[in-house]
């Protein structure tokens, strides 16, 4: 697009009546004036070269338009800056220009773009600028861009708010799910533990039921089996009563206490073999009066004292309830009984009779 060329400058004539352009009335010396609309058929492109029409009047004139549609498009501009940077309009000022006598003439708007040799210049159909925006239009553009702006912050902000609502209603959920996680762990931990020591106390019943089934299994084969013995094993006399048992302290026994058990019955009674042996000793024996022995299968030595008589001789086999001598009074005695010692394996020392005997399933 072609630029007009800078006008010359008009010498300054003293003493001449100056006025801004645009607030006083048109000079008479000025020429016919009309104000200039442009309008839809005035703006239309036309084929070829851009031309602008001649005005009517003098270069003053001319000029002036030109000027005017400058000051136009400056105060367009400046209102569709405000507009869109939503700043106060900039005032527009122009400095007084000469009076029309002391200007020369000015060249036409149509010869500054050449092709001098056509007189029917038409005028541009292009648009300089925003001249014909009003400040209500422009107002309007400004509120516009406003409310979009504001639009957008507002969206914004509703999409930050979504997006907050919804990273807390994420961070809700995961502290949730901790939670309940936690709660599972502790719950399951809990139950573990309660089943743990549900097994532990169910071993221990267990343990302790069978180990009482097998005391009373125990019990069970020891008194079958003292049964059996007892079979084999009879107590060596009746009609008795048990008068000194072993170890009891006293003066009249020259060891301090007493080595046997007693059974006191009367002189007589019959004396009877507790189990099969062989008869070992048979005769008088000092303090222990008629005593005679009889040694098990498995050494222990029986001893029978103060007999009335003996029925049996040295050497002799005898069975379990075979008559070996009768209750007496002979030796160290105050009264008719039965002085029985358990000597094992044939030592001097002997042991407990009630307990030997009970052993063998006997009960004196």
């Amino acid at each position: 697009m072609a630029s007009n060329r800078p006008a010359p400058e008009a010498p300054i004539v003293p003493n001449q009546r100056t006025e801004t352009f645009g607030y006083e009335g048109r000079h008479p010396d000025e020429g016919p004036w009309e104000e200039w609309n442009p309008t839809e058929e005035s703006l239309r492109p036309v084929r070829g070269r851009h031309r602008v029409a001649k005005q009517r009047g003098g270069g003053l004139a001319r000029s002036s338009t030109v000027l005017g549609v400058g000051v136009i498009a400056a105060v367009g501009a400046g209102g569709m800056a405000s507009a869109h940077t939503g700043k106060p309009p900039v005032s527009i000022s122009l400095p007084d220009l000469p009076s029309v006598g002391s200007l020369p003439d000015l060249p036409s708007v149509g010869s500054l773009f050449g092709d001098s040799g056509h007189d029917d210049h038409q005028g541009s159909a292009t648009a300089l600028s925003n001249a014909g925006v009003t400040s209500a239009e422009s107002e309007q553009g400004t509120s516009g861009a406003g409310e979009a702006l504001r639009n957008r912050i507002m969206a914004q902000a509703e999409q930050q708010q979504v997006q907050v609502e919804a990273e807390a209603e994420a961070a809700a959920e995961d502290a949730a799910a901790k939670q309940a996680g936690e709660a599972a762990a502790k719950a399951q931990k809990e139950a573990e533990a309660k089943a743990a020591e549900a097994k532990k106390e169910a071993e221990a019943k267990a343990a302790a039921a069978k180990k009482a089934a097998e005391e009373e299994a125990r019990k069970k084969a020891e008194a079958e089996r003292l049964a059996a013995l007892a079979k084999q094993y009879a107590l060596p006399t009746s009609s008795y009563t048990i008068t000194s048992t072993f170890g009891q302290a006293g003066s009249m026994w020259s060891s301090g206490y007493h080595t046997g058990l007693d059974f006191a019955a009367p002189t007589g009674t019959l004396i009877k073999a507790i189990h099969s042996g062989t008869i070992t000793e048979a005769g008088w024996a000092g303090s222990y009066g008629y005593r005679t022995v009889l040694t098990l299968d498995d050494g222990t030595e029986l001893w029978f004292c103060h007999q009335s008589s003996i029925s049996v001789s040295v050497g002799q086999k005898v069975t379990t309830g075979d008559v070996i001598g009768r209750v007496g009074a002979t030796g160290n005695v105050t009264g008719p009984h039965l002085h029985l010692e358990v000597h094992p394996g044939g030592q001097a020392t002997g042991i407990d009779p009630m307990a030997w005997l009970r052993g063998k399933g006997l009960n004196p």
